[in-house]
């Protein structure tokens, strides 16, 4: 014996519809925001035609595919056609509007719906020529908060007598759904498509309540995704400008101690001062042409070659360099500069206090898709109170404050000593190969 089928009551079966109604606008308007170009729409107020369009098609056809699922499967949650004809034309203008108000009324007009599309068309103009004359920010204040919106901005309308432009745009979409509802008693559920409440006034409000919703929701989240963009953009500032700062914080820092090497040779060793800084003046316009934040491997080691060859020359003989690059990593970008105040170090604090001078060798490999830059010299040594980056120079300082902003707090600058032994800095950076160099 086949059980009985119970429906629910009209009552309980509209509510559930107007529930799952707001549903599918806040899924929709999640899935697309998820999309870069659609997210990249919303984030400027001044939009090509492309854009217009590409938005317009984008949103319009899962409208249209909403209405479809409506005719063909009974899903009436699935039909947004006022909400989103006037959401469409609110965010993109009023062609944008009425070219979502267009694909979505096309297929109710296949089903003999012929005001459906009139109506979707006219709720498109409406969103675009409110648009037209309010201001762009207060659209993105539209709160699905209706209570506190109202408790905040009713008494501030009738005080001043002004125009608050969050009423008033949440007010369109409760006058539009009202239109469809008479219209629709008027002409019938064949002619155009509306959610009936019968003669239960609460359950009419709850319908004009969910129009409001079905508008409010998707604005919310996508001013979420414009907010939240704008924080990520401003972040990525913050940290250039940090970056630069310590860049900057490294070229006077290097060009003091470089000059005071060269004065102190200039009486014993002219000849020898004046080619340091024949040296200097060309490893300073290799600086100044490079405008980057990040260069190549390669590059940096050039610029190590020419500040070697200027402390090569301080020190004669007594100065060796060895180096064992992995010809892999020659293409690892890297921050500009950064190897330099390490090379640096290895000399004034190990080889140059060391009887008979000493070598600094220079080597790079990968592991765990990182790539590993070590700078190890023989020199005297420190203690370890004194091989912390915090506890060196401002050279130090700066290579592991740059690696911790640019990388984060995991990567930092490790030195390792042992007194009458030497020195290993050693620095860890995510693999990362470009055939050009880029910028922060």
């Amino acid at each position: 014996m086949l059980e009985e089928v119970r429906l629910l009551p009209p009552e309980q079966a509209l509510l559930t519809t107007l529930v799952v109604k707001v549903a599918v606008a806040a899924t929709l308007a999640t899935m697309l925001v998820r999309f870069g170009q659609f997210r990249r729409i919303l984030l400027t107020e001044k939009r090509a035609w492309r854009e217009r369009l590409t938005f317009a098609f984008a949103f319009g056809i899962p409208l249209s595919l909403g209405v479809s699922a409506r005719l063909l499967l009974n899903y009436d949650a699935a039909d947004l056609s006022l909400a989103g004809s006037y959401l469409a034309g609110l965010i993109a203008g009023p062609y944008a509007g009425a070219i979502v108000g267009t694909l979505v009324g096309l297929p109710a007009l296949t089903a003999g719906e012929w005001i459906a599309i009139i109506l979707s068309v006219g709720c498109g103009f409406a969103g675009g020529g409110l648009r037209e004359v309010a201001p762009k920010e207060a659209i993105w204040h539209i709160t699905p908060l209706l209570v506190t919106a109202l408790k905040r901005d009713v008494w501030p309308l009738f005080g001043r007598f002004r125009i608050d432009w969050q009423l008033t745009l949440l007010a369109a979409p409760i006058s539009l759904e009202l239109l469809r509802q008479v219209l629709g008693f008027r002409y019938g559920i064949q002619r155009l498509f509306f959610l009936d409440s019968g003669t239960v006034w609460w359950l009419g409000g709850l319908v004009v309540l969910t129009s409001v919703l079905s508008v409010a929701v998707p604005i919310k989240i996508w001013n979420t995704a414009r907010i939240e963009h704008r924080l990520q953009e401003q972040e990525k500032l913050l940290m250039t400008a940090r970056v630069e700062a310590l860049a900057s914080q490294i070229n006077p820092h290097f060009l003091f101690n470089t000059l005071t090497s060269i004065s102190s040779l200039i009486r014993s060793h002219p000849e020898t001062a004046r080619m340091l800084i024949g040296k200097l003046s060309g490893l300073l316009r290799r600086l100044l042409r490079s405008q980057d934040h990040f260069v190549t491997l390669r590059e940096e080691l050039d610029s190590i070659d020419e500040y070697l060859d200027i402390e090569t020359v301080r020190f004669g003989p007594t100065l060796r360099v060895e180096k064992r690059i992995a010809p892999a990593t020659l293409d690892q970008l890297v921050p500009s500069m950064l190897l330099q105040p390490l090379v640096e170090n290895a000399i004034k604090h190990g080889i140059s206090r060391k009887v008979g001078g000493g070598k600094i060798t220079i080597s790079s490999g990968r592991a765990n898709q990182h790539t590993v830059i070590e700078i190890i010299d023989d020199g005297v040594g420190m203690t370890v109170e004194d091989s912390t980056p915090r506890a060196g120079g401002i050279g130090l300082r700066n290579v592991d404050e740059r690696l911790r902003v640019i990388y984060g707090e995991n990567y930092q600058l490790k030195m390792t000593s042992t007194p009458g032994e030497g020195t290993c800095a050693r620095i860890e950076i995510p693999e990362l190969a470009v055939l050009q160099p880029v910028s922060a």
